[in-house]
């Protein structure tokens, strides 16, 4: 038998054996009865229980230490009170947990914590019927979800999120962009960041003597523990794991600076309601911190002729320089370096994810198997305790595991003990593919849910997260706080978090989401901001979903005949009309899901040729495919786009390192949108 397989078999027993004596028990009494003590000396005994009472710990399962009166000879005692195995009662309502349900299944097979979520909610929805008000899965789309994104990154995820939860410190090999080198690290691990469609880590580099964020897909090769210790750290008590979610892009690192941008009537509204938690507004300017002198820029340039950066001086200096930069690149014929042949970086290439027993996709976190065979437990000893037998494929599904796994399982469970030769349970998997389960009478111990492990805790609020407040009535927002408070805490906390999107406006989320639960004709006021103009749209709303830029409503817009994707953050107004709508069959706002939605690449009736700067086109190579690689280091990549106001606005953020080769009309609305930047800072 496995040395893990032992050791759980110990656990379980010694879990079941505490619960079920219900007075606190001595080290050898421990010794006599639990399975997989009983054989050992009693150095070996020690050993191996201190470890197994530490990893139960870390699990969340706490036993009770009754030490003696210091003089007396009596020996410590252990228990187990029952709060700290069971899960407390959470009163959710139909339409919560009908929600929680649909974050499942809008997640599972993706989402990189799709097991630990789907035992999470065995757990959470245990004893209750299934909900018949199950919000309408149509009605929401991801088209980000959390994934790990191939085989490599997922094996990474995985390391990092363990060396989270043990303390270990660990190595790797990360290619620094701003560099553009790849040079070996050492951190301690204090939390993941999911954020615009990438994971983070954020930890305390030991090469820079500070907190510092890798991402996950920038790390190269394996990664491995620093030490053969335990333990190799404890998080600071002042580490916040909410700060870097409430950062710009621009505020990654050290400040450098706060940037003041005085800001247009047209689009305050906008600024303030967007990107007010980044910095403050003094008297109609917009002051926030900035590390990254460019990219501060960039979101300046990106909002038009309605902001200017109007101090510190050397920040305006290199916005004024690079908008000459992007005018003096469009002007004439474009000079380019030669080509040379297209480079294909070996790191770059994802082997494809290996497929697991039951013919699904391997998951990037597994749950630890503690929890599965918890799980398991209780579902069996349900099915025995109503006299029933239970199909295995209908185990499977719920957990989510191979024949083989589910075999394997119930051996385990078949020998897990609470002393004295008394058995949870024997059950066998009979030739027709049912379980016929015998509970002892004495099963309680695992008759009723146990507590959330930490990582079934962070998927679940990891998925409640991701979606948010996407989904009509509040439901899974109050999920969430009922959660945190049987808990005890909130499990962002324990080292996951998932920002808030871009392109997202949780209070207009909620008013569409009312509109398309309801059926109810929507009002809104819309900033198209290629052609930075407002217009007022009355929509048929059908889902909210999300893409790389952001959140939007799919909806259906009679006076265009046509179905149109409006982003939540340019909703300036909307108004939930009286007039009802029946939805129309022909409209499916999940086709674009797997579309531009997911690759961030639009449904484009042209094509352009872009020539990015060698400063710049590192960082182009991880977004956009490189069509050729010239000798100067610079490369040329294609973007699909419909209109030229479009692509002008995304030329120009990129302040200066991108140049538009064709089609020629694009190249020159460039040069006139810098040339109008340019006459408008001159006149102030």
């Amino acid at each position: 038998m496995a040395k893990d397989t032992e050791k759980l078999i110990r656990q379980l027993s010694l879990i079941s054996f505490l619960m079920a004596e219900r007075r606190p028990v001595t080290a050898p009494e421990i010794r006599t009865a639990v399975e997989g003590y009983s054989g050992m000396n009693e150095d070996a005994f020690a050993r191996r229980f201190y470890a197994d009472r530490a990893e139960l710990e870390s699990l969340g399962i706490s036993l009770s230490v009754d030490r003696p009166v210091e003089g007396l000879a009596e020996q410590e005692s252990y228990s187990l009170p029952p709060e700290n195995f069971y899960l407390p009662s959470i009163k959710f309502t139909d339409r919560e947990l009908a929600a929680l349900q649909t974050a499942l299944s809008l997640l599972d097979g993706e989402f990189a914590y799709a097991e630990p979520l789907r035992l999470a909610l065995q757990q959470l929805s245990w004893g209750r019927p299934s909900p018949h008000a199950a919000p309408d899965q149509r009605a929401l789309g991801l088209g980000i979800t959390a994934s790990a994104g191939g085989h490599e990154l997922s094996q990474r995820l995985v390391k990092v999120d363990t060396a989270i939860s043990r303390r270990k410190t660990i190595v790797f090999e990360y290619h620094t962009m701003e560099r553009d080198d790849v040079a070996q690290r050492k951190v301690d691990p204090y939390q993941l960041l999911f954020q615009g469609g990438q994971f983070y880590l954020v930890g305390h580099s030991h090469e820079r003597g500070a907190v510092r964020v890798f991402r996950l897909s920038r790390i190269r090769g394996k990664v491995a523990y620093a030490t053969k210790a335990e333990h190799d750290f404890q998080r600071p008590d002042d580490f916040d794991p909410r700060a870097y979610a409430n950062r710009a892009e621009w505020q990654f690192g050290d400040p450098i600076g706060e940037a003041r941008v005085e800001v247009g009537e047209k689009i305050a509204w906008q600024v303030e309601r967007h990107f007010g938690r980044y910095g403050r507004f003094e008297d109609g300017v917009f002051v926030t911190e900035y590390s990254n002198p460019r990219l501060i820029v960039s979101w300046v340039l990106g909002l038009g002729e309605h902001a200017r950066l109007a101090g510190p001086a050397e920040l305006v200096a290199e916005l004024a320089e690079r908008v000459e930069l992007l005018e003096r690149r469009h002007t004439g014929e474009p000079e380019i370096a030669e080509a040379v042949e297209v480079r294909t970086p070996a790191e770059t290439e994802e082997a494809p994810e290996p497929e697991s027993a039951n013919g699904r996709r391997e998951a990037a976190i597994r749950p630890e198997r503690f929890a599965r065979l918890v799980t398991l437990a209780s579902i069996l000893i349900a099915a025995g305790r109503e006299g029933r037998r239970i199909a295995a494929s209908e185990v499977r599904e719920r957990l989510q595991i191979s024949d083989a796994e589910l075999r394997e399982d119930v051996q385990v469970l078949n020998v897990v003990n609470f002393g004295a030769g008394s058995y949870i349970l024997y059950a066998e998997i009979g030739d027709d593919g049912c379980i016929e389960v015998d509970p002892d009478a004495y099963s309680d111990s695992f008759a009723q849910p146990a507590r959330l492990l930490p990582i079934e805790a962070k998927a679940l609020v990891a998925a409640i997260d991701l979606i948010g407040e996407h989904l009509s009535e509040d439901a899974l927002v109050s999920a969430r706080e009922k959660i945190v408070e049987a808990l005890g805490h909130d499990p962002v906390d324990e080292g996951l978090q998932v920002a808030m999107g871009g392109g997202d406006d949780p209070e207009m989320a909620q008013l569409v989401s009312r509109a398309i639960d309801r059926k109810r004709l929507l009002e809104i006021e819309y900033y198209k901001e290629n052609e930075d103009e407002f217009s007022t749209r009355t929509i048929e709303p059908y889902a909210l979903m999300n893409g790389r830029d952001g959140w939007y409503v799919a909806a259906y817009d009679p006076a265009k005949e046509d179905v149109r994707h409006f982003r939540l953050d340019r909703i300036k107004r909307a108004e939930l009309c009286d007039e009802r709508f029946e939805p129309r069959p022909e409209v499916d706002p999940a086709a674009s899901i797997d579309g531009w939605l997911r690759t961030g690449e639009i449904e484009a009736s042209q094509r352009a040729r872009l020539w990015i700067s060698p400063e710049r086109a590192r960082w182009k190579r991880e977004e956009r495919p490189v069509v050729a690689e010239l000798s100067d280091g610079a490369v040329i990549v294609e973007v699909g786009f419909k209109g030229v106001d479009w692509l002008v606005r995304d030329v120009v953020k990129e302040a200066g390192d991108a140049v538009v080769l064709d089609p020629p009309e694009a190249r020159e609305a460039v040069r006139e949108a810098a040339g109008r930047l340019l006459g408008a800072a001159a006149r102030r």
